[in-house]
């Protein structure tokens, strides 16, 4: 079964940086090259929000207004894994990140995986 895993998140203080990671488990070939890979966040006790989403080509980049700035996503067109690079974060930024693949009227392609904790504290 094909499920993106999250990895690269941990404890950092404001500030710092955190680079993150996904990449699509239980296959062995591009399956999501069509697809816009995006990174999404959850807080506790707030919805999941987008963060920032790549197009299919890998030029085409959006954020959300507190992204803007201070995080950069990439991705990897012949593994499907998608990047996040955050710097200067702050400890709004503190919550679990996902990663998933959407088609081009934004639904969500797959089921969330397990998210890398992210942790703004000094």
């Amino acid at each position: 079964q094909v499920q993106f895993v999250e990895s690269g998140g941990g404890l950092v203080q404001p500030g710092g940086s955190l680079k993150l990671s996904c990449a699509p488990s239980g296959t062995s070939r591009s399956i999501f090259g069509r697809q816009t890979l995006g990174w999404y966040r959850q807080a506790p006790g707030n919805q999941r929000e987008l963060v920032a989403t790549v197009g299919s080509s890998g030029i085409t980049t959006n954020y959300s207004d507190f992204a803007k700035g201070r995080f950069t996503i990439s991705r990897d067109g012949a593994t499907d894994t998608v990047y996040l690079e955050m710097n200067n974060l702050e400890p709004e930024d503190a919550a679990v990140y996902y990663c998933n693949a959407s088609y081009g009227d934004g639904t969500i392609v797959m089921g969330w995986g397990q998210g890398a904790q992210v942790t703004v504290s000094s």
